[in-house]
């Protein structure tokens, strides 16, 4: 997949030359690093422990906090170490391998989100047909394919952004091995790499965001016509976590992605802090203080937790099936 390259090694620039904004920045950056780990295991172990939470929704959710915990820790750890450190190489191969880790988790991401937005335009839309059509042997297939199409479309983009020559500089100005700053040191021509990824990036990004947009216009045309403002504000409610994270998400995408490469600057790095360390430490907190199940599950979890002798509900078997809608 390397091509015809000499170059063996490459020089991450990252963040800031400047020798007294590195330390605050490492801090901060650890701190959010932490963060990150801390709130997606959290909600990955709450959905686990929790009955009620056992939905085709937090299901997804639950590949969603996966996601971020590796997409987070692609980038982080070498970002952390390169703030303190003066020696910012990376091999050829390890920067590959960091790009193709990136490229799948972030196309991941992009195939939960419509999946979600899905689930809720279903449950909104078609409640009475949700347990057919979000089943748990539908669930698993969805979680499968985007699995499988993520790992293709990382091995088109990396053959693309490394499978040319490397002969000039090797200085990367970013802070992990992204397409952009790397074609940018290609020797060869660039031009059908760039087409390529630009076809792959507008099937995963624009074809999921297409999914997104629709589910949601006929979500919002069904809300409307509801007669009750209990239930539109409920529905709504229910949207809500889902559209920030979206927002935040594809936002950055389209700005870094889907502009022409003439068109980057260095506010390229402020975009991809944004959806590389913000977004997964915020994604969380969106889908847990704006959640009225999530927030009665950490309750009835904490009262278990402090309260080990209390009597234990006997729950129903379907309580526990995979094929609730969520409704919050």
């Amino acid at each position: 997949m390397g091509g015809n390259h000499t170059q063996n090694k490459f020089i991450l620039l990252g963040i800031t030359d400047s020798p007294y904004a590195q330390t605050p920045l490492f801090v901060l950056f650890l701190l959010i690093y932490i963060v990150t780990l801390v709130g997606n295991v959290g909600i990955i172990t709450l959905v686990r422990v929790s009955p009620s939470l056992h939905t085709p929704m937090y299901f997804f959710l639950t590949h969603f906090a996966f996601t971020d915990i590796c997409y987070s820790t692609v980038i982080s750890p070498r970002m952390l170490a390169d703030l303190l450190s003066e020696d910012r190489t990376i091999s050829f191969s390890g920067c590959m391998m960091q790009f193709l880790t990136f490229a799948f988790f972030s196309t991941i991401e992009c195939h939960l989100l419509a999946m979600m937005a899905y689930d809720r335009h279903v449950a909104i839309c078609q409640p009475l047909l949700y347990v057919t059509i979000i089943s748990s042997h539908i669930c698993w297939q969805l979680i499968a394919t985007s699995y499988l199409f993520a790992f293709l479309s990382a091995i088109i983009y990396t053959w693309c952004t490394f499978g040319g020559s490397f002969c000039g500089p090797n200085r990367i100005d970013h802070f992990f091995c992204d397409e952009v700053p790397v074609l940018k040191l290609m020797c060869s021509d660039t031009h059908s790499s760039e087409m390529l990824i630009f076809a792959f990036i507008t099937i995963n990004v624009v074809g999921t965001s297409m999914i997104i947009l629709l589910s949601y216009i006929s979500i919002l045309c069904t809300v409307l016509r509801m007669c009750s403002a209990q239930s539109r504000a409920r529905a709504f409610r229910t949207c809500a976590s889902h559209l920030m994270a979206v927002a935040s998400f594809f936002g950055t995408k389209f700005f870094m992605y889907l502009q022409p490469p003439s068109s980057h600057r260095s506010r390229d790095k402020a975009a991809s802090i944004i959806y590389t360390i913000i977004t997964p430490m915020l994604n969380p907190f969106i889908y847990s203080l704006r959640n009225k199940e999530v927030k009665g599950a950490l309750v009835k979890c904490r009262s278990r937790l402090f309260n080990p002798w209390q009597p234990k509900k006997v729950l129903s078997s379907s309580t526990c099936q995979l094929r609730k809608p969520m409704v919050h």
